[in-house]
């Protein structure tokens, strides 16, 4: 009894079940697309809370999509703005390293859930730019693993009229996880929005982290790949 008395008073007081996402299973491949029919399958998902479970209120809300086959994993998001904070003179034809310092959607996804300290960060701005990171909480990669290379692709629009910026993503299961998946299978994740210039930065996340680092994979959902 003092023994189960102690670890309760351990026990954070956020502690909770992981949170969990279901990822629809998709007919089969198809090209990325910002086009919502062709994400009509998908069920919206709200992103709508700050590191530690407030609401983030308006500007910070967005919605997530989610697809999969056995070879690829898909994302759209949904991203209402009231302003943007984009990095000059864009690039996209190849990566841009440390994007998270504008306005992006962040994809954490880890493939080994008994090592949730190794996963991968892929993040996509609302001006197309991306980067994707091969992130080892324990063994640090070199140069923090932003040239790792994971084959994924990404595309982006801004609607101006709408204030909506869309984000889509088209994830190998090979750079995830090494291999093709199989429904059922769950994968530690956590889906991130970064908005707005310093100081008032704001952190828009899926499920709360209860840290100011996103980098907090005790704290991951879990996504679960539907039948």
């Amino acid at each position: 009894m003092k023994l189960v008395l102690a670890l309760a008073l351990l026990t954070p007081l956020w502690a909770e079940p992981a949170a969990r996402l279901e990822a629809q299973r998709a007919a089969k491949d198809f090209p990325l697309t910002l086009d919502l029919k062709a994400w009509r399958t998908a069920r919206p998902v709200a992103a709508a809370v700050d590191p530690f479970g407030k609401p983030a209120g308006p500007g910070g809300q967005f919605e997530i999509r989610t697809l999969w086959t056995p070879q690829y994993l898909y994302f759209l998001f949904s991203c209402p703005y009231d302003s943007l904070y984009l990095k000059p003179n864009p690039v996209t034809k190849t990566e841009t390293n440390k994007l998270w310092e504008w306005d992006v959607a962040e994809v954490f996804v880890g493939g080994d859930p008994a090592n949730i300290y190794h996963y991968r960060e892929l993040q996509v701005s609302p001006q197309g730019e991306w980067v994707d990171l091969d992130i080892d909480r324990k063994n640090p990669k070199p140069e923090g693993g932003w040239k790792w290379d994971s084959g994924f692709e990404s595309a982006a629009n801004i609607d101006a009229s709408k204030k909506i910026w869309y984000g889509a993503m088209k994830i190998p299961f090979a750079a995830i996880h090494g291999q093709a998946a199989q429904p059922g299978q769950e994968f530690p994740i956590n889906i991130y929005r970064l908005t707005g210039a310093p100081p008032n930065r704001k952190s828009t996340m899926w499920t709360p982290v209860h840290q100011r680092s996103h980098h907090t994979p005790e704290q991951f959902g879990r996504m679960v790949l539907g039948r």
